[in-house]
């Protein structure tokens, strides 16, 4: 099915479908034990498509997750434009998302994902609040894999990290982040100056993860450690890399241990933070 897509939300995207073919044995494809650590070099997306692949997460709400990770809403199937799916800035130049945890959360997950929280609110007017009478508010529960919904949806709006698998502080921070309104970084229009796609090392059924958006970046670089890059070996159908950098081949992309430099950046640019 042909379709243009128009994404003008800064550095965010779309909320329609697009639907994929699935292959029977998707799950099975990847031979990591999801008991083991995380991988020196895996970066907060690996984690991501590795526990959506391992159960079998490929939609919500009916309809197909995006890039992996992207839910898309059953009951709306409108485009996110301008700035119509940020949340609210308050009177003071904080934005202050309400936010309520599942009493299904442990100690030590509770911890990690306010940890998450942290990392976004340190160098940014993005506030994380626990939702008292809030209409607006995040619903984190630890349902099935890693995903959240793209920018504010108003209501009650779902985040799934799965526990333990979602909870670690990294992949908190990027789920957070598509909420905020985020798409991941190599989607942006101009990705392909600075990464190439090999496409033939790509699961077929995957294709669409890799496309690219019409997008406005902040006048921002292109960013290689951004906590929402994809990392060099995503939807890998062989073990060859699917995403190169271009220029130097040994650059790392992505990451888990938080929002980069240039992330907090965007945070800042997309709410007109006024940070000191």
């Amino acid at each position: 099915m042909e379709f243009t897509l128009l994404i003008v939300l800064f550095l965010a995207g779309t909320c329609l479908s697009l639907p994929s073919q699935v292959s029977p044995n998707f799950g099975a494809r990847r031979q990591r034990s999801y008991s083991e650590d995380i991988e020196e070099n895996q970066t907060a997306m690996d984690r991501i498509i590795d526990v959506n692949d391992y159960q079998g997460v490929f939609s919500v709400d009916g309809t197909n997750l995006r890039e992996g990770d992207i839910a898309v809403s059953g009951r709306s199937q409108k485009n996110c434009f301008a700035r119509s799916c940020l949340w609210t800035k308050s009177v003071d130049g904080n934005v202050y998302i309400a936010y309520s945890l599942s009493h299904a959360y442990d100690d030590a997950d509770v911890k990690n994902i306010k940890e998450g929280m942290e990392l976004i609110e340190q160098d940014t007017c993005v506030r994380f609040v626990p939702r008292t009478h809030q209409r607006d508010y995040l619903d984190i529960q630890p349902k099935t894999g890693c995903w959240s919904y793209l920018g504010a949806r108003g209501g009650r709006q779902t985040i799934s990290l799965q526990s333990p698998d979602c909870t670690g502080s990294g992949v908190t921070v990027h789920e957070l982040m598509h909420a905020l309104g985020f798409v991941h970084e190599q989607s942006r229009a101009d990705r392909d100056k600075y990464v190439t796609i090999m496409w033939s090392n790509i699961w077929k059924d995957r294709l669409r993860n890799f496309e690219k958006f019409k997008t406005n970046n902040l006048d921002t670089p292109y960013d290689y450690s951004s906590v929402m890059h994809f990392g060099k070996y995503a939807f890998s159908e062989d073990g060859e890399p699917t995403i190169v950098p271009k220029r130097n081949w040994n650059v790392k992309i992505g990451q888990r241990l938080g929002p980069s430099d240039l992330d907090i950046m965007k945070i800042n640019k997309l709410y007109s933070c006024n940070m000191q």
